[in-house]
């Protein structure tokens, strides 16, 4: 869709199903005309709520609702945006959209109204991404996360790129238009190094701390793994609060991966259960230990699950990581120290009876908000973010390095970092970015 293209589009904005109130939206030129055959008024007060009786075409009264104007473009998509606020009954609904058909409207496309916000101005694509993960929001720090990239905490920072990036190509072609003039200093080109090396650090700054935006964002990953029966089940579950894995005192029992998500320190978490770990000749339980290794390989946290009442079982040193945590289960049934090969740190837990969960508990939520909760609420929590920003960061090293040998070339690698930038914003054209996007939004958003 293009910035001309007006067609009146309508969609049920609230959840489907019996409700009190269902929200219906209309955008787009004609709405405003529609919106006075439906409600049969001469006029709508902007901004106001009207107790209106809708009626169809054969003048049949499909329900009473509050009818709301909202002129261009001083609207949610920049468009006139008549919004009704029906009863929720899927009979309404039918009738309802029946009728926005009968007036030549459409039924929007998933994203289509907060598309049209982006390229009529009234929010950039950064801003929108924020207001699709808001709606995903789970926890609190995606709700924080979210808010704070709908209202701008990314547009403020590459804003401030931009008109630094054009305050030193000025200085660049001052340089290069004005090359006999006295009074165009000849190193006045220079003067640009200063702005590009700071626009350089903050980019590094943010690409540091990316990830940890991605991760409140997408979730981290806990896996437990270790030896058959070793109670890794048993763990999950009690650290769940539900009974999602199988408890036998069969090796071998859990053959896949049992997931579940959590919430740990405001932090989405996904914890996996994993197949134990031995060699077997089962094919199946052969394949679920090929995909516990492949798994603990790609996790966020390794929870390593040892069987405290067994002193022959340990731990291989090549398969553990610094960050890896050790779980000595069945502490209760035993009163013998686990010596440990490593310097990791280790907690003595009972899953039967909850002994040391406690700690445990207390200690993840410490260590996944150190590792993994961003240092700063503004910054790229996409990858389309980070690719835009590395390919500001590269063009801005290239315009440094440019600089004392030709600064025509410098110029040039700026333009290259400004492209950038528009595209991160949404302005340039990139239909293909836009439609991955906004295809994942609600329809009626």
């Amino acid at each position: 869709m293009n910035m001309l293209q007006k067609d009146m589009i309508f969609s049920l904005s609230s959840g489907v199903g019996r409700a009190g109130v269902s929200v219906f939206r209309l955008s787009g030129e004609g709405s405003y005309g529609a919106a006075l055959a439906l409600t049969g008024r001469k006029n709508l007060k902007p901004r106001h709520a009207h107790l209106c009786r809708l009626r169809n075409n054969i003048n049949e009264t499909i329900d009473e609702a509050l009818v709301l104007y909202f002129p261009a473009p001083h609207s949610f998509t920049g468009e006139d945006v008549i919004e009704f606020h029906c009863h929720g009954s899927l009979a309404v609904h039918q009738a309802m959209a029946k009728n926005f058909t009968a007036l030549k409207a459409r039924q929007a496309d998933a994203g289509e109204f907060t598309r049209r916000a982006v390229l009529n101005g009234r929010m950039d694509l950064t801003e929108a991404e924020g207001l699709a993960d808001l709606i995903d929001s789970e926890t609190q720090a995606q709700h924080k996360q979210a808010m704070q990239q709908m209202r701008g905490g990314l547009r403020s920072i590459y804003i401030g790129w931009k008109e630094n990036l054009l305050d030193a190509l000025a200085q660049i072609e001052g340089e290069i238009d004005f090359p006999d003039e006295e009074d165009i200093p000849g190193t006045l080109s220079h003067k640009a190094y200063p702005i590009l090396d700071k626009i350089k650090q903050d980019i590094e700054s943010l690409l540091q701390d990316a990830e940890r935006g991605q991760k409140v964002r997408d979730g981290i990953s806990l896996t437990l793994i270790g030896a058959p029966n070793s109670g890794k089940s048993s763990i999950i579950n009690r650290l769940v609060k539900s009974n999602i894995a199988i408890v036998t005192d069969v090796p071998g029992t859990t053959r896949d991966i049992i997931s579940a998500d959590i919430i740990i320190g405001g932090l989405a978490v996904t914890l996996s259960d994993t197949a134990g770990l031995r060699e077997t000749d089962d094919l199946i339980e052969g394949e679920g230990v090929k995909r516990a290794h492949d798994k603990a390989q790609n996790s966020d946290l390794r929870l390593w699950v040892i069987d405290g009442s067994n002193s022959s079982q340990t731990v291989q040193p090549n398969l553990i990581t610094p960050y890896d945590i050790m779980l000595i289960n069945k502490s209760d049934l035993s009163q013998q120290t686990y010596k440990q090969s490593s310097a990791l740190t280790c907690f003595y837990i009972s899953a039967k009876t909850g002994m040391g969960f406690d700690k445990l508990y207390g200690y993840l939520e410490r260590e996944l908000t150190v590792r993994f909760a961003p240092l700063s609420e503004n910054g790229l929590t996409r990858e389309r973010h980070k690719d835009c920003a590395a390919r500001i960061k590269y063009s801005v090293e290239r315009a440094m390095t440019a600089l004392g040998r030709a600064p025509e070339l410098a110029g040039e690698d700026i333009r290259a970092a400004l492209q950038a930038i528009s595209e991160l914003a949404g302005d340039s054209d990139i239909e293909s970015v836009f439609d991955r996007i906004f295809s994942r939004f609600c329809v009626g958003k």
